[in-house]
């Protein structure tokens, strides 16, 4: 299986004209990529300036969606509207959402089911606190949310969805979770997806890692069987170091 990898540009760049030069810049450069699934998440105001015709191997991305359709709904953006720009993947309860946002696991719930209404594949970002991970917490809150995050989703489209695990201490802190604590936490999400649903969505649902990636420890991560690709964030927003990125999964 192709290891994917997801650049989220969060609230960045500031202006459409750096916003497409790094895009052209990503997109040149990962031209002679092979057999690594590429996925750039831009900011909303992006969006549209992407060619959903042009040839390209990168895919579009977006950040969040909102749980319904249409309607008045003042400042959201619906899976629908996502799913004619040409975007295939959507971010969903990243922790910045969660809690600064205030989002809670209802919401989240009801954004993936919409989502997979409409054809996206549910980027579900879980992670814990340093607080909680200091406490021993980190399975209970994974637990926690997996399975209220999931509720509403049936069985069948559980493979539709993907998982970033994101220890919200390791997010920009330059400190990431260790390899062997990000496999075994990966291979715990998997027991549990088992478990709720059944053995086959827990075999074959992709697993991401998120959290201070870069290219001195992308290869690190990418090459343990259990871990699917990378959420990458601050250096998804440097051409020359996503790119190094990119050609390291390439390799694995």
């Amino acid at each position: 299986m192709k290891k994917l990898v997801v650049g989220n540009w969060k609230m960045n760049p500031t202006t459409l004209a750096e916003a497409k030069r790094l895009s052209d810049l990503i997109k040149k450069g990962s031209k002679r990529i092979r057999n690594v699934e590429v996925v750039i998440c831009p900011p909303f105001v992006y969006l549209a300036t992407s060619d959903k015709r042009q040839a390209t191997k990168i895919k579009l991305g977006a950040q969040n969606c909102f749980w319904e359709e249409k309607g008045a709904f003042t400042g959201e953006i619906s899976p629908k509207m996502l799913k004619d720009l040409g975007v295939k993947y959507v971010i969903l309860g990243h922790s910045e959402r969660r809690q600064i946002l205030k989002e809670t696991d209802e919401t989240i719930s009801d954004k993936i089911k919409e989502a997979l209404k409409f054809g996206l594949q549910p980027i579900l970002c879980l992670g814990e606190t340093k607080e909680e991970r200091e406490k021993g917490e980190t399975y209970k809150i994974l637990e926690k949310e997996i399975k209220e995050d999931l509720k509403k989703i049936p069985k069948t489209k559980i493979g539709k969805i993907v998982i970033a695990y994101e220890p919200i201490w390791a997010i920009g802190s330059g400190d990431p979770c260790s390899v062997p604590d990000a496999v075994a936490t990966i291979l715990f999400l998997k027991k549990i997806i088992s478990q709720t649903f059944n053995k086959r969505a827990g075999k074959t649902i992709r697993i991401l890692y998120g959290g201070s990636v870069n290219s001195q420890n992308a290869g690190d991560f990418l090459k343990e069987r259990w871990i699917d690709g990378l959420l990458v964030s601050g250096a998804s927003l440097v051409k020359k170091e996503f790119l190094k990125i990119l050609k390291i999964a390439q390799k694995i």
